[in-house]
């Protein structure tokens, strides 16, 4: 199974005998708003319309715990998030398809958390809403409980690909040592990566020896992927050679979810830095690179 489906292809899944479960994740990164400016309201975007049958879940309540010390979206607690997938129907044995506003950062998040807690069908809506060429519904559905329990993918804490397809975990020190011996890509924007501006978090910059990979570069102006071979490409160019153990980062673990979609749609496992920058840069005893990628 692909990690990723179009609008036709979902579509035609919805009319068959099983049709996949839907989560519609939208969401936006909260940063500095212009005074009057209004904050983005996944919810309301939901009420005033949504894919027939899909469940609204809450990014920053439902697929990350509060933030702190692990950054500002940690890892969820599993009991929570095991609760909140079951009340959204979620089952081991069904599929799901996620999907967002059509950045995908949302979409990928539920994608990464549902196969690193082991189901094992998930995929985005690749382009998000926009893709979707049906009638949306106003009706909030009610429906019947799920049975999935996460169990998270162990296999991948050490920095190797994990049993699910290379959807394991690294702290910082996992991550520090990936991009000493592996590599570790940064999904930020190029210019936060070179730390001349950071809007969210203490300082800007880079973990040492990480490389520029900005995550938007992976999707055309459509927002959706870029061909499996261009993006097998590009990770090749950024050092993705085989048997490279691959790790990725972000701001949060959100577009870092993202750009871990995209290499699973080249074809290549990675794990994920959950804390990424947030976690990072906020430990002053950690050492932070500015400038250019040396590459």
């Amino acid at each position: 199974m692909t990690a990723i489906i179009s609008g036709s292809e979902l579509a035609s899944d919805l009319a068959g005998e099983n049709p996949p479960v839907l989560l519609d994740v939208r969401w936006q990164l909260s940063v500095a708003k212009a005074a009057g400016e209004p904050e983005f309201d996944g919810r309301a975007e939901y009420a005033a319309g949504h894919l027939p049958g899909a469940v609204f879940v809450d990014l920053d309540a439902e697929l990350a715990g509060p933030p702190g010390a692990g950054g500002r979206h940690p890892l969820p607690d599993l009991d929570a998030f095991g609760a909140a997938m079951r009340a959204a129907g979620v089952s081991a044995d069904r599929d799901v398809v996620v999907y967002d506003g059509g950045q995908g950062w949302a979409a990928a998040r539920a994608w990464w958390l549902l196969r690193w807690t082991g189901h094992p069908s998930v995929r985005v809506l690749d382009g998000g809403l926009a893709a979707w060429d049906g009638e949306l519904s106003t009706r909030t559905p009610d429906p019947a409980p799920g049975d999935f329990v996460p169990k998270p993918d162990t296999a991948g804490a050490a920095g190797a690909a994990g049993a699910s397809g290379g959807t394991g975990v690294v702290d910082a020190d996992g991550a520090a040592a990936l991009a000493r011996s592996g590599l570790l890509l940064d999904a930020r924007a190029a210019e936060r990566y070179r730390g001349d501006v950071e809007p969210i978090d203490r300082v800007g910059g880079h973990i040492p020896g990480a490389v520029s990979a900005p995550t938007n570069d992976n999707v055309g102006a459509d927002g959706r992927f870029l061909p499996r071979e261009q993006l097998a490409a590009r990770f090749r160019a950024l050092g993705a050679a085989e048997g490279t153990q691959v790790g990725v980062y972000c701001g949060s673990g959100v577009s870092g979810a993202h750009e871990i979609l995209a290499l699973a749609v080249a074809g290549i496992p990675a794990v994920l830095y959950p804390g990424s920058w947030s976690e990072w840069s906020a430990d002053e005893s950690r050492p932070v690179a500015t400038g250019p990628d040396p590459q």
